[in-house]
């Protein structure tokens, strides 16, 4: 492509990346054009986006109607302001919307514009919440080792990943990390969501149940290296936050709209949480919007507090108006081609596909839900020591084959392992499923001469 070298040196010479490291973009990969399932770069290299882009574009690239909803608002009313007194028709169509097809007990829904700000917001009406009943000490969160919930401050503090940690402590007080429930983290120990939130309570019970706010928690865990709860621990997380007087927080930023089979994913399990938060997804990625799902029970608080202790929480672009038409226009491709049924059963295609790696040595687990799937690489399967450092070299091998994917757990955190993370948009074809896991097979078994 021509220019491609001069964005490459503006790029190098004026823009500072998210997770930024010099070395990294000697050659960044240049992308400008995406249809479907399918990315192209400035060489006219085609490859497949087995991430969606970072988890968000479910509904796949190159959607016109996004684009043109978006120019459509935009040329009516571009910006006006949703704070307390005023509003606009996208976001409340879109809050509308949302209600119905989240959680049961979902009443209302705050806009933010990422999903960092969702877990703040979320955090700050746990808070909130707990002030209005009279009870000003509960304002610590818990989350687990190896979550991840956003790099702002605060959300950093919640995520339980000590490379995010480093450079930019001290963290802000009153956050606190148990164990996940990893199954292979409890030899011994009965079901592992059992143990998991029995490692839990006990933690809350020795800082005083009376001082805690939220739990937050992942349904699967994303950057962690794709995990899926056992069936318990969701169900018991929740009894455990009802008996302890908590609020529990489900972060669905990945999991939300589709990407595991349910418009949102606690619901595999029964369990309807009192706040969720979401980004992402919700408008596949073509504009920035987030926000929390506010449960009746939460919204009802809201509702009714007193002029001196109203929710004084603000952001300048909630409720932007062409975020939110965006948003809703989504939602409506979600749900007229069926993409959360779809998730669910190509998904069981895909985790199918990738439990056919099980015969290459390194492999050690492979576990998923709908489109959200991990193959995790160790040096030793009995002992499940992590293979650390040969995921990068999978990932330039599939990139030269035709995907591009990412590595989550070992490079955040050594004692996870590295894991290779599969998450297309939600209408990938079925050919294209089964040509990532036949790219995946084939540079598995290169990265590994």
């Amino acid at each position: 492509m021509e220019g491609a070298r001069e964005i490459i040196q503006a790029t190098q010479q004026h823009i500072v990346h998210p997770l930024h490291f010099t070395k990294d973009n000697e050659q960044p990969l240049v992308v400008i054009e995406g249809r479907g399932e399918m990315l192209r770069d400035a060489s006219g290299k085609e490859f497949i986006d087995g991430l969606s882009g970072l988890w968000n574009v479910n509904a796949g690239h190159g959607r016109k109607e996004l684009g043109e909803i978006a120019a459509e608002q935009m040329a009516k009313l571009g910006f006006a302001s949703a704070y307390s007194g005023a509003t606009n028709p996208p976001a409340a169509k879109l809050a509308e919307k949302l209600v119905s097809v989240a959680y049961g007990n979902t009443a209302a829904v705050y806009f933010t514009t990422a999903g960092a700000e969702s877990n703040e917001s979320a955090f700050k009406m746990a808070r909130f919440y707990w002030k209005l009943h009279g009870k000003p000490n509960k304002v610590k969160v818990f989350s687990r080792v190896h979550a991840y919930h956003g790099l702002t401050m605060g959300a950093m503090s919640a995520t339980g990943m000590n490379v995010f940690h480093k450079m930019f402590g001290p963290l802000v007080p009153n956050f606190h990390q148990t164990a996940a429930p990893y199954q292979y983290r409890w030899p011994g120990n009965g079901d592992a969501g059992t143990g998991a939130v029995e490692a839990l309570e006990a933690a809350i019970q020795k800082e005083g149940a009376d001082t805690v706010a939220a739990v937050i928690a992942e349904p699967v865990m994303g950057a962690g290296g794709v995990i899926v709860p056992p069936a318990s621990y969701f169900p018991a997380l929740r009894a455990l936050c009802d008996k302890h007087d908590i609020l529990l927080i489900t972060d669905e930023v990945i999991t939300g709209f589709g990407r595991t089979g349910r418009w949102f994913a606690a619901g595999h399990w029964g369990v309807e949480p009192d706040l969720t938060t979401f980004a992402k997804g919700v408008t596949s990625a073509y504009l920035p919007l987030g926000g929390v799902l506010v449960s009746k029970r939460v919204h009802q608080a809201l509702k009714d507090a007193p002029a001196d202790q109203k929710f004084m929480h603000a952001a300048t672009y909630s409720g932007h108006p062409v975020c939110c038409a965006v948003g809703l226009r989504n939602v409506e491709i979600i749900e007229k081609e069926g993409l959360v049924e779809r998730a669910a059963t190509v998904g069981k295609k895909l985790l199918a596909g990738l439990e056919t790696l099980r015969d290459i040595p390194v492999v050690g687990d492979v576990r998923g839900l709908g489109m959200m799937c991990g193959v995790e690489l160790v040096e030793n399967r009995e002992t499940k020591k992590p293979f650390l450092g040969i995921g990068p070299k999978v990932t330039k091998e599939a990139l030269s084959r035709g995907l591009l994917t990412r590595v989550r757990g070992g490079s955040a955190d050594p004692a996870i392992g590295d894991t290779i993370c599969v998450a297309p948009p939600l209408m990938t074809p079925e050919k294209s499923i089964d040509r990532i896991v036949s790219i995946i097979r084939d540079s598995l078994v290169a990265a590994s001469k």
